[in-house]
């Protein structure tokens, strides 16, 4: 298959700033990286492609080339012969500032690499009311304190970590593959710098130890199914001093034994006598706020809506809350007497030598039935 264009890429114009095409690419970085998107092969080849088009573009001896000859100039070829130079100092630099800021690894120069720490998410479920309303809740959380026993240092009581023999301290080493020199983590410390040869029998060298803690959560009234509250500091501690990451409270509604929400507003059924429809009246129906009336008109038919203004949820986002609709639901009576037959039997015969004027939808129905077999 062949190459997109670089510019084409990154989404850009071929006279687009240095500055323009590192923050492009920055962006690309931060929405396909495999660490945000596991498993995800089309994601993996976004990014290397991102990233192929970065560094091209951001070496203005290989950016020449490429404007000059296309990917014919900047390939592995003609690279050989002439076309490469700079290396990949700009991509390092870019590469650098990225995943410093998005998934928290920051290079000290001189010294051991820090992390920010994972995000952890948290599944709360709450009641139709509780949402409606707000809602302040107490949960429980892992989190990793400092050890007791030989206080964050990791190492057994009365010896001290010692300098990474393989970095030298500085938390990362070089692994030089034909003519690139890649720079990784340190694989005796894991970027710490330090190496405890005998570490601390409560925390296995860690100098950190998992225990449960409790959170205050207060959920805003208003708030809807999948929404998520966001408690910073409250997630992973980071390594080597890195920040520590955040928890995401991930809302889930239950599901009510009366109302549907639909975005701010709420839907029920209303079941109703025969003769509640025939004859009209009042009737009580559940809000979320109390008891409201609605007065049924004569005639009412089965499927009718009813608008309760304002009776429904106001969003977090929303300046006014939504409707209440009530669906009116026809109830057949069942089980009776031999008397209650009877006086039903009476009934419909008498509507039904009224015709239209006691049936008017089913006279229509028929009408249109009778058309439609006489074509």
């Amino acid at each position: 298959m062949a190459k997109r264009d670089y510019y084409e890429v990154l989404g850009l114009a071929k006279n687009a700033s240095d500055e323009e095409i590192k923050k492009a690419y920055r962006k690309l970085a931060m929405k396909y990286h495999p660490d945000r998107n596991p498993d995800n092969k089309a994601a993996e080849e976004s990014f290397k492609e991102a990233k192929e088009a970065y560094e091209m573009l951001s070496n203005a001896d290989k950016r020449a080339a490429y404007d000059r000859y296309g990917h014919a100039g900047v390939d592995a070829n003609a690279q050989a012969a002439g076309f490469g130079g700079a290396g990949m100092g700009g991509f390092a630099d870019a590469f650098g500032d990225i995943f410093g800021d998005i998934f928290g690894a920051a290079r000290q120069r001189g010294g051991p690499q820090v992390y920010r720490g994972a995000d952890l998410r948290y599944s709360m479920e709450v009641t139709l009311e509780q949402a409606a309303q707000g809602y302040e809740s107490q949960i429980r959380i892992p989190a990793w304190e400092e050890c007791d026993t030989c206080h964050g240092s990791g190492a057994k009581v009365g010896t001290k970590p010692q300098t990474c023999p393989s970095c030298q301290g500085q938390g990362t080493v070089r692994m030089q593959q034909g003519f690139f020199s890649i720079q990784q983590t340190c694989p005796k410390c894991h970027g710490s710098g330090k190496f405890t040869s005998d570490p601390c029998a409560s925390c296995e060298g860690l100098g950190k130890i998992k225990r449960n803690k409790t959170l205050e959560v207060k959920i805003p009234a208003g708030i809807d199914e999948g929404m998520r509250i966001r408690s910073s500091g409250n997630g992973e501690p980071g390594l080597n001093g890195g920040p520590p990451g955040d928890l995401y409270v991930e809302i889930h509604i239950k599901a009510h034994p009366v109302f549907q929400r639909e975005g701010d507003d709420l839907h029920c059924e209303m079941p109703i006598s025969f003769a509640k429809a025939a004859l009209g009246g009042d009737i009580d129906i559940p809000t979320l706020a109390g008891k409201a009336t609605i007065s049924i008109p004569e005639g009412t038919q089965s499927g009718k809506i009813f608008r309760l203004r304002g009776k429904g949820i106001k969003g977090v986002r929303s300046g006014y809350p939504g409707d209440l609709y009530c669906h009116v639901v026809l109830e057949t009576p069942v089980r009776l007497t031999e008397h209650q037959k009877k006086l039903l039997k009476e009934f419909d015969n008498s509507t039904h030598d009224g015709g239209a004027k006691h049936s008017p939808q089913s006279k229509t129905w028929f009408d249109k039935v009778k058309e439609y077999f006489a074509e």
